[in-house]
């Protein structure tokens, strides 16, 4: 199942979706996709004059490949401008993700600051792209391509406090509009940045997430490159932390994000 099959799955019928092993990321499934289906559950509840502001994720547990989530949604507060949600995907009578949203009308004001400039980066032609290759790379990747120009890959002793590139949608039978939930998968299409300074593969997953949207969202396909760069700001006992954006080719600031990751190493 494409992603846009995933999400059309979980608009149809949120109490009971189940997640292909084709999107497995080790024991769990893929961060990104779960997440955009909550945020799919999520955006059902508020009008489309909020966009969504931000995410506050926590990843409790790993959700299963071929076992029925749900994704219920409760709306803590309704504002003059702003929605609150809550969302928790269930699997087996407990909860595996846990989203806070913050849903907001835009309005006037007197602030009006231009976004910090996107990095310098070889075109997208000139980089290396990471091969899906089967039972070696995460099985989600046959979806999402990547193309490093920041850093090392995972495991190859890069001590590297910088990991990114560019990062877009394999081809799909459909070029599709991208909004947040096609963002959520391209942000957390990366591994940890952590990784790239271990000699030897170990675990390492994302414990919690906060991901910030600009809006409007800039228009972009599926077949779009977008350009990610994430910097390791602090790690120790086993826990980093890591600040992240994402540009449009053209520069545009897409999302900013900051992961709290565990690495079992």
């Amino acid at each position: 199942m494409e992603f846009s099959h995933l999400l059309q799955a979980v608009r149809d019928n949120p109490d009971s979706v189940t997640i292909p092993p084709q999107w497995g990321q080790g024991r769990a499934s893929f961060g990104g996709l779960v997440a955009a289906m909550i945020y799919q559950a999520m955006r059902a509840k508020v009008g489309a004059e909020r966009p969504v502001r931000s995410l506050a994720i926590t990843f409790v547990g790993p959700a299963a490949a071929n076992v029925p989530l749900s994704f219920e949604v409760e709306v803590l507060r309704e504002g003059r401008a702003v929605s609150q949600l809550m969302g928790r995907v269930v699997q087996d009578g407990q909860v595996v993700t846990l989203v806070q949203g913050s849903f907001g009308a835009g309005r006037e004001s007197v602030l009006d600051l231009p976004a910090t400039p996107a990095p310098q980066a070889p075109a997208a032609d000139e980089c290396q792209e990471m091969p899906y290759i089967a039972g070696v790379t995460p099985e989600f990747t046959r979806y999402l391509a990547m193309r490093w120009c920041y850093g090392g890959i995972p495991f190859s002793g890069t001590p590297s406090r910088t990991m990114g590139g560019w990062v877009r949608m394999r081809e799909q039978a459909q070029v599709e509009a991208v909004d947040e939930a096609h963002l959520l998968a391209l942000v957390d299409a990366w591994p940890p940045a952590l990784l790239s300074y271990l000699n030897a593969p170990a675990a390492g997953s994302s414990l919690t997430w906060t991901i910030e949207f600009v809006q409007p969202v800039a228009t972009l396909t599926t077949q779009d490159w977008c350009l990610y760069q994430a910097n390791i700001e602090h790690a120790r006992d086993g826990y980093g932390h890591v600040a992240a954006a994402l540009w449009s080719a053209q520069g545009t600031l897409l999302a900013i994000s900051r992961q709290t990751v565990a690495v079992f190493a």
